[in-house]
C-alpha cells in the first residue's frame, strides 16, 4: 500500500502589506524622519553656538586690538622722546618734539638753525599721528605754563632738556595717562592717571 504524506496547509496567512506599505517599512520611515528632524535641530544648535563663540572671540580681540594700539601709540612717543634727549646728550646737536594738539600728532627734529620758529624739510626726522582711540588731552610745563591747543615744543641738547612737563594722552574711555619728561634725570616715564611734574630750575637757568 502506499503511504499517502499530507501536509497541514496553513489556516490562515497574516497579510503582509497595509495599504500597500509594508509594516517594517512604515516603521523604519518614521525612525528615518524622527532622527532627520533631531540631527537638523542639533545641528541648527551648534551652529548658534559656534557664532556665539565667533562673536565673543571677535568681540575679545577687537577690544584687545584697541588697548595694543593705544600702548603701541603711547610706547612710541615715550621712545621718541628719550631718543630726543639721549641723541643730545651723546652728541653737540640739538633736537626738538613738537606735540601738535590740534592735529594730533607729533614731530622729531634736528635744531640746525639759530631760528627755532621755522622747521626746516631737512630737520625732520619723523612725524608720527596718534590713532583713533588716543589723543592729546593738554601739555603742563614744569615752570607752570599750560596748553590744550596749538603746539607744545620740548627742546633738549647736550645738557638735557630745556623744559620739562607732562604730557596727558586720553584713551577712549577718555582714562588719562601721563607722559612724563624730567629735565633733572633726563629720564622719560609714563603713568596712568594725571600727575603734576616736579619741580626744576628756571628754564634760563638750564644751558640749552
Amino acid at each position: 500500500m502506499k503511504k499517502v504524506v499530507r501536509t497541514a496547509m496553513p489556516t490562515s496567512i497574516a497579510p503582509m502589506h497595509t495599504n500597500g506599505v509594508s509594516r517594517i517599512s512604515y516603521l523604519v520611515s518614521r525612525r528615518k524622519y524622527a532622527r532627520r528632524g533631531f540631527t537638523f535641530t542639533e545641528l541648527i544648535v551648534v551652529v548658534l553656538m559656534i557664532s556665539l563663540f565667533v562673536l565673543m572671540t571677535q568681540m575679545r580681540l577687537f577690544g584687545l586690538f584697541r588697548k595694543n594700539t593705544f600702548k603701541a601709540d603711547v610706547q612710541q612717543l615715550v621712545s621718541t622722546m628719550q631718543t630726543a634727549v639721549s641723541a643730545a646728550a651723546e652728541s653737540d646737536r640739538r633736537y626738538e618734539v613738537i606735540i601738535d594738539l590740534v592735529e594730533q600728532s607729533y614731530m622729531l627734529r634736528q635744531i640746525s638753525t639759530a631760528d627755532l620758529s621755522e622747521v626746516l624739510e631737512e630737520e625732520i626726522i619723523a612725524i608720527n599721528d596718534l590713532g583713533d582711540n588716543c589723543r592729546f588731552a593738554y601739555v603742563l610745563f614744569d615752570d607752570g605754563a599750560y596748553t590744550n591747543e596749538g603746539r607744545a615744543k620740548f627742546r633738549a641738547g647736550h645738557s638735557g632738556w630745556q623744559y620739562g612737563g607732562v604730557i596727558v594722552l586720553l584713551d577712549e574711555d577718555e582714562n588719562p595717562y601721563s607722559v612724563l619728561v624730567n629735565r633733572v634725570n633726563r629720564i622719560v616715564t609714563l603713568s596712568r592717571g594725571e600727575i603734576e611734574p616736579p619741580a626744576a630750575k628756571r628754564a634760563d637757568e638750564v644751558p640749552f
